[in-house]
């Protein structure tokens, strides 16, 4: 409750921060709008131009009404696509109508008596690809972009009606991806994430110029000097001798400073004044408005005062050390296909983005609309926006370079007032000419200094892949020459700890480092989610995986796989953010992602779903915890003690949120519920920006007579902020008490034991073991787009069972089950009548009835069967000595009567089948 009324606040102190309704925008009242009832013809064949159909009214045209979308006017080829469990269907979101080609769009306009002569601009907001526009039958001209508005001078139109036609193309102008068997994967142009749609959206109008007009108004913030340089450009300056006025506002609309001077083609005026700075704690906003000697506003923008800087290894805002909590915005829309245009809906993205403690969106391979940059002003959003690249052969294609530059400098232009718009990247993972693309760099620098650059969001290219380039302001990487930055290279390959962090990868920097899309972890689907999906895009793949859990008698186990996937999820992003802000070099962390991603491979990799909406996870007070502007947090050694050890801990803090004296930290270590220790840690002063050792603090665990777990957790008193980690703590000399029950390795021995009636605990050498290898990370991104992964997405633990009477556990993987699930395999026991005590959550590709641990009545006998490795160097593994002694406590105890039967013909095929029908593993997840 707490959590929904936090995310109603910010939403309503956002709509009043959203003042201005948009940002260098020339929006006038002596303009037409283009808004309404239009007609439509499709031209798949390319006849339009040869037919002249910009000459008359197009005959057999269809209604629509813009701006929309061909696709929500459910104009194109219907789907015909059925929800079957396939690589095709499972890689994205299905369209429900489709066209790619040339549409013409007609509509007969009345220009009144007060604009009839005036110049005049066909402005669209936003449109995919290219436009060409005709007026009366008169071509007037074409646009070409994938991040601003289309901008067509259509010269004087006299008083009267007029037929407008507007070809629209959204077939492929350049190649963005240099692999024409891979889909487009740009998320400007993309069915991955958004649609390929034709249409017109958002602003659509056409304008009329005033006799001397003003473009290309920006404003340049100097914080150091309390002052703002006003530049523009005015045209047909020297018609006449008026003034026009350049005014600047606060807030509440109060003129600050206001300007006459001589109508002129380049303006420039300062501005000293006290401003307040702009940051995510006070994102606050001014006005800039040009009026000409009429009132006529000729020109107008939003700014905010901030700075950002690159010094060494620091991002520095106004002075301050800057660390990025974010996550990715990959045109993600499943109701309509495209990004909204409008305030209202990039208020829900960004508020809900804020409650989970974010503070930075990186738009991957896109520019967003107005609006947004408008909602991320208003609520002190750090953005980083792409050009629409992901060229892997950048620079083989003169004319797409020549293009794609320009749609770098048009971003620059049209958005560069913001305060929101922070820093920029020429693509994703691009490669080929370095060089060409570190020259656009350095014309970006040289031009506009106000963001800050970098080639690219990563690269596969050496030796980029491994460190900057000397043009770049920033670097953003997975690894460094030294070493990984993010958990996809450790988390699975060495125990658990909590004292580590990244500083010995990146000692070498002296460019502020932001981790590459950390996390990753695929998240079983939420097939109630199904119903939401009402606009222009249907969940066949959600569907298809429905049909087959349903289809194998698995349906209600669905929401348990979700729950269990997503726990682990929420642990190892935990850690991931942790180990970022626990590295003093590294200036922020991008998540892959906060919410789920539709496409390639249906990659559900979010803590919410595709719609920024809860899957029941994890709220956003809880993830604040651990992701916020300020975050206490602890190193110690690992997850699993025994009790003649010492628990030590070094408490810390990182601090992007303001300068403490005197703070008092508390902590408490529990179990259960009940406090066993606790203590302050007082500190004089936290500077902001810093990371701060608060002192250290140490718990003896010889009184843990018992397998427990331990919470701790260290807060900031006065304050909600706060953070909680775990530990496990088992008895130093643990008896295995094996009386009564025969536990073997060998199926003849165990064999002979069931067919007597005996208790038999079957543990198997993994080697010996055909099945699914065990894992403790869950699947990578998707087991559709990588398919060669073992596939696992984390246990689902019956931990209500009294095999764990004596082994405490979450129905979740947690950290102590690192090593249980490392040297484990797993049975497909779909056709075995066994009853799973640990589930192995399958990947929703194969959707296997996956176990590691299952009891079953066998022959005269009762088993219980561990593809956990509970044999080899049990001294050595606490864990596993722990559940072999919890399993044999369950068994010896009356609580162990399975009813299940299973015959030794299906369990043995289980385990050792034929050599000839083994899986083979490939060497590499990207195989097919």
């Amino acid at each position: 409750m707490k959590n929904k009324l936090t995310i109603f606040c910010i939403m309503a102190a956002s709509l009043l921060g959203v003042v201005f309704s948009s940002c260098n925008s020339s929006k006038r009242t002596d303009a037409i709008d283009l808004k309404g009832d239009w007609v439509v013809k499709l031209d798949p064949n390319d006849k339009g131009e040869s037919e002249q159909w910009f000459n008359h009214p197009v005959k057999d045209a269809l209604p629509i009404t813009l701006p929309s979308t061909l696709d929500e006017a459910a104009i194109g080829k219907k789907s015909e696509a059925k929800a079957t469990l396939d690589k095709e269907t499972l890689y994205q979101l299905t369209r429900k109508y489709s066209y790619i080609g040339a549409a013409w769009y007609q509509k007969e306009i009345q220009v009144p008596a007060n604009l009839a002569d005036k110049e005049m601009v066909l402005k669209m907001e936003r449109v995919i690809w290219k436009s060409q526009v005709w007026i009366d039958g008169t071509y007037k001209g074409a646009d070409n972009s994938l991040v601003t508005a289309h901008e067509i001078n259509l010269g004087k139109l006299s008083e009267g009606k007029h037929l407008v036609t507007i070809c629209i193309d959204n077939r492929q102008q350049y190649d963005l991806f240099d692999n024409s068997k891979e889909r487009s994967l740009t998320h400007s142009y993309t069915e991955t994430t958004q649609t390929i749609w034709n249409g017109v959206l958002g602003d659509f109008e056409i304008v009329a110029k005033e006799a001397y007009s003003v473009n290309n108004l920006q404003v340049y913030p100097d914080v150091a000097s309390k002052s703002i340089v006003i530049k523009a450009k005015g045209v047909n300056a020297g018609a006449n001798s008026d003034k026009i006025t350049v005014e600047v506002l606060a807030r509440d609309g109060k003129v600050i400073e206001s300007q006459k001077l001589a109508e002129q083609e380049d303006i420039t005026i300062e501005v000293k004044h006290d401003f307040e700075l702009w940051d995510e704690h006070n994102p606050v906003l001014y006005n800039v408005k040009i009026k000409n000697a009429a009132g006529i506003v000729l020109a107008q923008t939003k700014f905010g005062m901030r700075q950002l800087e690159s010094v060494e290894n620091n991002l520095m805002l106004n002075g301050k050390r800057l660390f990025l909590r974010g996550t990715l915005e990959c045109n993600i829309f499943p109701l309509l296909g495209h990004p909204p245009l409008d305030e209202h809906d990039w208020l829900k993205v960004f508020s809900t983005a804020k409650s989970y403690g974010l503070n930075h969106l990186r738009f991957h391979s896109w520019c967003p609309p107005q609006a947004a940059f408008n909602v991320a002003d208003s609520l002190g959003f750090y953005l980083q926006v792409e050009m629409p690249n992901w060229s892997l052969k950048y620079g083989t294609e003169p004319d797409m370079v020549k293009w794609m530059e320009n749609e770098g400098r048009r971003m620059i232009r049209n958005y560069g007032n913001h305060p929101s718009f922070c820093m920029m990247a020429l693509g994703n993972e691009l490669e080929g000419d370095y060089e060409l693309l570190a020259n656009f760099v350095r014309e970006l620098k040289s031009t506009d200094q106000r963001h800050l650059y970098t080639i690219t969001a990563f690269t596969f290219q050496k030796p980029y892949t491994s460190e900057p380039d000397e043009v770049d302001q920033f670097w953003i990487t997975q690894w460094t020459k030294d070493g990984w930055v993010r958990g996809q290279g450790v988390f699975d390959e060495y125990p658990p700890s909590f004292d580590k962090d990244y500083r010995s990868s990146i000692e070498f920097l002296n460019i502020p480092l932001i981790t590459h899309e950390i996390g990753q972890y695929s998240v079983y689907p939420n097939l109630k989610e199904i119903s939401k999906y009402t606009g222009v895009l249907e969940p066949l793949n959600f569907e298809a995986i429905r049909n087959d859990l349903k289809a194998k008698g698995r349906l209600d186990k669905a929401e348990d796989y979700l729950l269990a996937s997503g726990h682990l999820a929420k642990i190892l992003y935990k850690e991931e953010v942790e180990r970022a802000l626990k590295t003093p070099g590294i200036s922020g962390f991008q998540l892959l992602d906060l919410h789920d991603f539709p496409g390639q491979g249906t990659a559900l990799v979010g803590m919410l779903d595709a719609f920024w909406d809860s899957k029941g996870i994890v709220t956003g007070q809880e993830f604040k915890q651990f992701c916020s502007e300020l975050v206490p947090l602890l190193k110690f050694e690992k997850a699993v003690y025994t009790n003649d050890e010492v628990f030590a801990a070094t408490a810390e803090v990182a601090n992007y949120w303001k300068t403490l004296d005197n703070a008092v930290f508390d902590w408490t270590i529990s179990k259960g519920g009940e406090q066993l220790k606790a203590g302050e840690l007082k500190v004089a002063n936290i500077n902001q920006g810093s990371y701060q050792s608060l002192g250290d603090f140490n718990f003896d665990l010889k009184d843990v007579a018992e397998p427990s777990k331990l919470d701790i957790t260290l807060s900031l008193k006065g304050t909600d902020y706060k953070n909680n980690w775990s530990v496990w703590v088992y008895p130093t000399n643990q008896k295995v008490n094996a009386e009564g029950v025969v536990v073997t390795n060998n199926w003849k021995e165990a064999e002979k034991a069931l067919a007597e009636g005996g208790k038999v605990l079957f543990t198997p050498a993994l080697e010996e073991v055909e099945g699914i290898e065990g894992k403790f990370v869950p699947v990578f991104w998707s087991p559709v787009h990588f398919p060669n992964q073992p596939g696992s997405m984390g246990l689902l633990i019956d931990n209500k069972n009294a095999a764990f009477k004596s082994f405490p556990t979450e129905y979740y993987t947690n950290w102590q089950w690192w090593d249980l699930c490392k040297k484990s395999k797993s049975l497909n026991v779909e056709d075995v009548n066994a009853k799973p005590i640990v589930t192995v959550v399958d990947n929703f590709f194969k959707n296997r009835d996956l176990s590691n641990l299952f009891e079953a009545k066998v022959g005269k006998g009762t088993l219980v069967f561990s593809g956990i490795d509970l044999n080899s160097d049990l001294n050595n593994r606490i864990t596993a000595k722990a559940l072999l002694n919890s399993i044999l406590n369950y068994m010896r105890s009356p609580e162990f009567k399975p009813e299940n039967k299973v015959t030794f013909d299906q369990l043995k095929s289980q385990f050792q089948r034929d050599a000839n029908q083994k899986d083979k593993e490939k060497k590499s997840i990207y195989d097919n």
